[in-house]
């Protein structure tokens, strides 16, 4: 980064935390709001956004996918805190320290409010810890990163122990949706859009909804440090490669100087496909039965690789 520009922008920075909060002219927390005006504010906003886009009933079962970061242990907070009868679902990947932490934070958040757990463990599912899998299938001529493999299998993982329930929510928040929309274009996917928005429906799977998706991440890390939820803000030691990171440094670089590039991706995405949900039958893996885009699976490509090994 420009030195002026780092400059500038950590005095914008400085700036806008001693600016008097919207509502009571205290000094700001985030957001504009001071610290309590701020968790209304965020609160408010997570409530608006079922609403808006009918995510789910009141008396809807809910599953959520929590990996033991903010985004996701806010977003089960807070489900559970508006009275949602959910259950936490967590995919443990075996990433040495960092997962064995992120699993033990977990146990301890839903255990302080009384929170259903379910730990699905990727060594009893498929045999071997995720590098060791990324390591036996560049061995078997498939050289996949540890993130997309990570993401095939816990889909998988997620959308079969979820069944039985409504849906299954996410913690996927503006930044998460407004990296995906660029990675899509910069892919030349334009299909893949259906998997955007702040719910999908495809047939066969379970439904999933972001009732985060309003928010932006530094807003859910704000609330996470207010709550003092025990969660580990690093990133996973394997996303060091991964294609996503890219998306996600440029954007943040970018709004620094455009503050409001992520609200106007997510605004043109809705305009353009937020009602907008995939048609006809789905296919069904040849191997496991699940949905599929093939006639087998890219879950099932992966544990077949496992097995010739």
């Amino acid at each position: 980064m420009d030195m002026n520009n780092h400059i500038t922008n950590k005095k914008m920075s400085t700036r806008i935390r001693g600016m008097p909060c919207k509502k009571c002219g205290k000094r700001v927390y985030e957001s504009g709001f001071c610290k309590e005006h701020f968790m209304e504010y965020f609160e408010r906003k997570v409530r608006y956004t079922i609403r808006k886009f009918e995510l789910f009933k009141n008396n809807a079962k809910i599953a959520v996918a929590v990996s033991g970061g903010k985004d996701s242990t806010v977003l089960l907070y807070l489900l559970h805190k508006f009275g949602y009868d959910v259950e936490g679902l967590t995919v443990n990947a075996f990433i040495g320290n960092y997962t064995k932490i992120n699993v033990e934070n977990l146990k301890s958040v839903c255990g302080k409010y009384d929170i259903p757990l379910k730990e699905i463990s990727l060594k009893e599912e498929f045999g071997h810890s995720l590098c060791y899998i990324r390591d036996i299938l560049k061995e078997n001529g498939l050289p996949l990163q540890s993130c997309a493999i990570c993401g095939v299998l816990r889909r998988y993982l997620l959308n079969k122990y979820s069944k039985g329930f409504d849906c299954i929510a996410t913690g996927h928040t503006m930044d998460d949706e407004a990296q995906t929309f660029l990675m899509n274009i910069f892919r030349n996917a334009p299909n893949q859009a259906y998997r955007g928005g702040p719910k999908s429906e495809g047939k066969g799977f379970v439904k999933r909804v972001k009732p985060l998706y309003l928010l932006k991440e530094k807003e859910t890390a704000a609330y996470s440090k207010a709550m003092k939820f025990p969660v580990n803000y690093e990133r996973c030691p394997c996303s060091v490669d991964a294609y996503r990171r890219n998306f996600r440094d440029f954007l943040e670089e970018f709004e620094k100087k455009h503050p409001n590039a992520k609200d106007n991706i997510i605004t043109f995405y809705l305009s353009e496909y937020g009602d907008k949900q995939p048609t006809g039958e789905a296919k069904r893996c040849n191997k496991c039965g699940e949905p599929s885009s093939g006639t087998v699976c890219k879950a099932c490509q992966i544990i077949n690789r496992l097995k010739a090994y």
